[in-house]
C-alpha cells in the first residue's frame, strides 16, 4: 500500500500520518510525500497510490474534496493532535513586526499585534524562514525551539491542535460500513 500527503518530512501531516499506519497495523505502507495535494489527489485517481491522508483543516481541503468528488473517497477518518505549537520570535527582535503562519493556524492566537501576517505553505516552512532570517516571528512546532533557544525566543506556547484527519481512497464505504450514516 503506498499512501501519500503534504510533505516534507517533520510536518504534522507526516507525523500524524505515521501514528495512523501505526495504530491500523501498517507498517508496511510505503509514504509518498507530495508538495501539494491537488497532486496527491491527481496520484491517487491515477491509481498510482492507494490512499491520500488530509487534514480537514488544511487550506486547500475543500477545494479537494469539491474536485475530486466521485473519484476520491472518505474510507477511514479519525481525530490527532499536531506537533505542539508556539508563537516564536527571532530573538534578537524585541518587537516583531510581521507573523509568518501556516493559513489554517490564523486564528490559533490573537496576531493583531503585528503589522503583517505572512502566508506561509506549512509550520516547517514558517520554522525554516525564521532561522533564515526571512520572517521576524511565526507560529511553528515547538521542536524548533528547542532545537535553536540561542536564535529563537518563545512569545506564547499554543500547545497541540486537534484536527479531523481523512484518509481516501478510490472506492466508495459500502452503506453498511459503521462510518456510513
Amino acid at each position: 500500500m503506498i499512501v501519500a500527503t503534504l510533505g516534507p518530512e517533520g510536518n504534522n501531516h507526516v507525523l500524524v500520518l505515521r501514528r495512523y499506519l501505526e495504530a491500523r497495523g501498517l507498517i508496511d505502507a510505503e509514504v509518498r510525500l507530495i508538495d501539494e495535494f491537488p497532486a496527491a489527489f491527481e496520484a491517487l485517481v491515477a491509481g498510482e497510490v492507494d490512499r491520500v491522508l488530509q487534514c480537514t483543516a488544511h487550506f486547500s481541503h475543500a477545494d479537494c474534496v469539491g474536485r475530486y468528488m466521485h473519484r476520491a473517497f472518505p474510507v477511514d477518518t479519525f481525530v490527532a493532535g499536531s506537533h505542539p505549537l508556539v508563537l516564536l520570535a527571532q530573538r534578537d527582535i524585541a518587537t516583531p513586526r510581521q507573523v509568518a503562519r501556516q493559513p489554517a493556524t490564523r486564528y490559533y492566537t490573537d496576531l493583531s499585534g503585528f503589522a503583517e501576517e505572512i502566508d506561509a505553505p506549512t509550520t516547517v516552512a514558517v520554522a525554516e524562514g525564521l532561522l533564515a532570517g526571512r520572517f521576524e516571528a511565526g507560529i511553528c512546532a515547538r521542536q524548533t525551539l528547542e532545537a535553536h533557544p540561542d536564535k529563537l525566543r518563545l512569545i506564547e506556547a499554543l500547545g497541540p491542535a486537534l484536527d479531523v484527519w481523512v484518509v481516501y481512497g478510490r472506492e466508495p464505504l459500502p452503506d453498511t460500513h459503521s462510518l456510513v450514516v
